[in-house]
């Protein structure tokens, strides 16, 4: 399933962002890539500033927030540690 693909790309590290999910290890949260997102930045700007971000990072925020807003339990999510 393409969203479980995408959804091994976020991760948690409790030493990075108290343990908020974020990509790949790096410092860049799932919050800032959706609050970016929700206040109308391109994906292409996204990428631009973010030299280590790939489309699929924002493709996993996203189907990210789809599975907590569709009220998946986040134990179920399989989310990475890192």
């Amino acid at each position: 399933m393409i969203e479980q693909r995408l959804l091994k790309r976020i991760t948690a590290n409790p030493e990075i962002f108290s343990g908020k999910p974020i990509i790949r290890g790096m410092r860049i949260s799932v919050e800032m890539v959706l609050s970016l997102l929700a206040q109308g930045a391109p994906i292409q700007e996204l990428l631009d500033d973010f030299p280590d971000l790939e489309e699929d990072d924002i493709k996993a925020c996203l189907a990210y927030a789809h599975a907590v807003i569709a009220h998946d339990s986040l134990d179920s999510l399989s989310v990475g540690a890192h």
